[in-house]
């Protein structure tokens, strides 16, 4: 055997298959469609499916096939019957199977059909008579001599067979060609324009299978999108495009009226999303007036929904009462509700991220506690008088307070600081994201408008903050006023409150505000920018809970130690003076009286425990709260359908371009059968005695079996 020959061999086996039947491997699925639909050979006794019986595996009866028939099928037969027997056995439909999971088992169906001679490439003239033979009695005339096709398959005299890529290619500009040629047909006096009655002529010859109801009906409309009554060769080409874009025209608009306010666009809002997520697939100003003019029939005002574009994008749509969209449609209704459905929205988003808070806020506390306790006696401990030092430093004081009170001691207090934070992280946490929210813009934010969310962030959660913490503070201390005063009774949480009242609970506020603003001011920026610069999260990336973890450990350190000083003071104020210690009467009093008898130092007292405990507390509390938004998002939000399709997996994607449902193997099938009626919408439908048999007869150069 030449080489020559080899190759060509190869070439065939590897686009036909070879004819031992080893080797294909049929899932258990496929083998049960095969035995359903296939009958028992007179002549081998063997299990065979004749055309019919074909057809009625990969098309059954009873289920919408859009704008193609069913008897068009058929076409597959040919491909699957590749010994040209007028049967298929179960190894034929194994590698007809096989065909399917190819990626580019489309143009290979089309390919392997015109491909009569089973020789790997596709003779011109077996092409051009196959074209022939199918087309229909009213279809336009089409040149197979043009300069268009000359460029792929070489003139008369140097015509070359095509191979498998240069077919697929050829087929690719067919329709183009198609929409050209027929143009030129109608536009006899050669101006450039062709009445309306004749641009539905080459729509119906050429695309038909590609479009709705709506839009076959309303074709003659097209020549309203410009002056005049005639429809220029611009119109057409740019109706053309859109068809071929079909598919990245509803993405565009699914998410530009995802982003809308009421779920509709404009056609400046569609040119501005296609600017946003396509890089070189722009849309032309009338390509965008085409498909605003046949979506804006029932809606003139050119603010349009997912309902209105559904008469255009879904090849499926015949009527009102039948819309594959409803439930997208359904979505852009929902947001245009009034303005009360919307405000309701937001205080339940709210409520939302405040139970988050809560929840995150109760954790993080939870988790440094300890820590807090010994930060809180360090601070409350006077070095005025000698001999008052009950701790020399953190450490001493945490060993201290075990072996005296026992480990229960690091948390005492620990229940009405559970209670308390759950509400003011909770607070602190929706408020920032409110106003982070407000002022920013596709997700930027100026820096003082940050430090204003945080600074509102922390100012808010004083209402909160306040009596949880002179209760808190209180109950911290009394262990060691039980060691070192006899007798001392210990309190509750209920007899502190009753005791102090109202106005008792807000002690201190000004001390506490004057710590919370800045901390919350330098906390919050400094998180997001340490998360968006230093680790990276954008869009594509999220970060990691032990990143979360770190990036509000980090954050958490200058801002605890900076607002040290108010600390210290809304400590002193908060804490009920013993025998023999100065009474503050105010802030600034209290600050006065600190730096007078104990020195500047005394206001950084705690500060280690102080940066040791808010930055692993805020660390934890962010982290839970990014990490609680994840797992359970607000219902509806974007985040929730996110993770809804996540748990899904891919399959539920191709549910975002409906009419894509199935198994993948039916919709290359289909897609392949879309492809061959480019070249004309009535390929397949023979009009001959004998209907579909008819084949039979016809010479096997052009795909029968004579």
């Amino acid at each position: 055997m030449s080489e020559v020959a080899k190759v060509k061999e190869a070439v065939k086996e590897s686009l036909l298959g070879t004819e031992t039947p080893t080797g294909v491997q049929l899932s258990a699925q496929s083998k049960a469609v095969f035995e359903h639909h296939a009958r028992k050979d007179e002549e081998s006794g063997e299990l065979v499916m004749g055309e019919e019986e074909f057809i009625n595996a990969v098309a059954p009866p009873g289920e919408d096939y859009h704008k193609i028939k069913r008897e068009q099928y058929a076409i597959l037969f040919r491909v699957a019957d590749w010994r040209n027997s007028g049967k298929i056995s179960m190894f034929d439909w194994g590698t007809f199977e096989n065909l399917l999971t190819r990626p580019d088992a489309e143009y290979e169906i089309a390919f392997r059909l015109f491909d009569v001679d089973r020789t790997g490439a596709v003779k011109y003239e077996h092409l051009k008579q196959l074209y022939e033979m199918n087309k229909g009695p009213d279809s336009l005339p089409f040149d197979w001599n043009c300069e268009w096709a000359k460029l792929y398959s070489g003139g008369k005299k140097r015509r070359h067979d095509l191979t498998y890529p240069q077919f697929s290619q050829m087929l690719r500009g067919l329709q183009g060609e198609r929409i050209r040629q027929a143009f030129h047909h109608f536009d006899k006096d050669g101006d450039g324009f062709i009445e309306p009655e004749d641009f539905q002529h080459i729509i119906l010859q050429t695309a038909r299978h590609k479009l709705s109801d709506h839009m076959l009906e309303n074709l003659p409309t097209l020549c309203n999108i410009s002056v005049g009554t005639k429809i220029s060769y611009a119109n057409v080409r740019a109706f053309q495009n859109m068809i071929r874009e079909m598919d990245l025209v509803e993405m565009i608009i699914r998410q530009a009226t995802a982003n809308s306010s009421d779920g509709k666009i404009t056609r400046t809002d569609f040119l501005n999303e296609a600017a946003r997520i396509t890089r070189f697939s722009l849309f032309t100003p009338m390509e965008a007036d085409i498909l605003f003019h046949f979506a804006s029939f029932d809606d003139p005002s050119g603010r349009l929904g997912l309902g209105d574009f559904a008469k255009v994008l879904d090849p499926s749509w015949r009527s009102p009462l039948y819309n594959a969209f409803g439930e997208a449609a359904g979505a852009g209704i929902h947001k245009a509700k009034s303005a009360g459905q919307n405000i309701l929205h937001s205080v339940l988003e709210s409520v939302h991220h405040f139970a988050l808070g809560s929840l995150a806020g109760a954790f993080g506390a939870f988790m440094v506690y300890p820590i807090d306790l010994v930060k809180t006696r360090m601070q409350n401990q006077r070095s005025s008088r000698v001999g008052e030092m009950l701790y020399k430093n953190s450490l001493d004081c945490a060993k201290k307070v075990i072996k005296n009170e026992g480990f229960k001691g690091l948390y005492s207090g620990v229940l009405p600081q559970l209670v308390g934070v759950a509400p003011e992280k909770a607070i602190k946490l929706t408020v920032n994201d409110l106003v982070r929210n407000h002022f920013s813009d596709n997700g930027k934010i100026w820096i003082p408008h940050e430090i204003l969310a945080g600074g509102t962030a922390g100012a808010c959660q004083v209402i909160f903050t306040n009596p949880l913490e002179i209760v808190k503070i209180r109950l911290q201390v009394q262990g060691e006023v039980a060691k070192s005063v006899e007798g001392a009774p210990r309190r509750s949480a209920m007899w502190i409150v009753r005791n102090l009242g109202l106005v008792g609970l807000y002690k201190g506020a000004s001390a506490c505000l004057l710590r919370d603003v800045p901390f919350s001011a330098i906390y919050f920026p400094t998180y997001n920018h340490l998360k968006r610069d230093y680790f990276g999260e954008s869009q594509t990336k999220s970060l990691g809970v032990l990143q979360l973890l770190t990036a509000g450990a980090i954050a958490g350190m200058p801002a605890a130690y900076l607002t040290t000083p108010c600390d210290v003071i809304k400590t002193r104020l908060q804490v009920e003076a013993r025998k023999g210690e100065s009474s503050y009467t105010s802030l600034r009093h209290c600050a006065k009286t600190i730096l007078k008898e104990e020195g500047f130092k005394a206001f950084f007292k705690g500060g280690p425990a102080r940066i040791l405990r808010s930055s692993p507390q805020f660390g934890f509390t962010l982290a839970a709260y990014e990490v609680l938004q994840n797992l359970l998002p607000m219902p509806g939000s974007a985040k929730a359908e996110q993770i809804e399709m996540a748990h899904q997996g891919v399959g539920a994607l191709s549910e975002k371009l409906h009419g894509q449902a199935g198994p993948l193997s039916y919709l290359r099938s289909r897609n392949a059968l879309k492809i061959i009626l480019d070249l004309d919408e009535e390929f397949g439908r023979v009009k001959m005695p004998g209907g579909r048999a008819g084949w039979a007869t016809l010479p096997k150069f052009v795909g029968g079996t004579k």
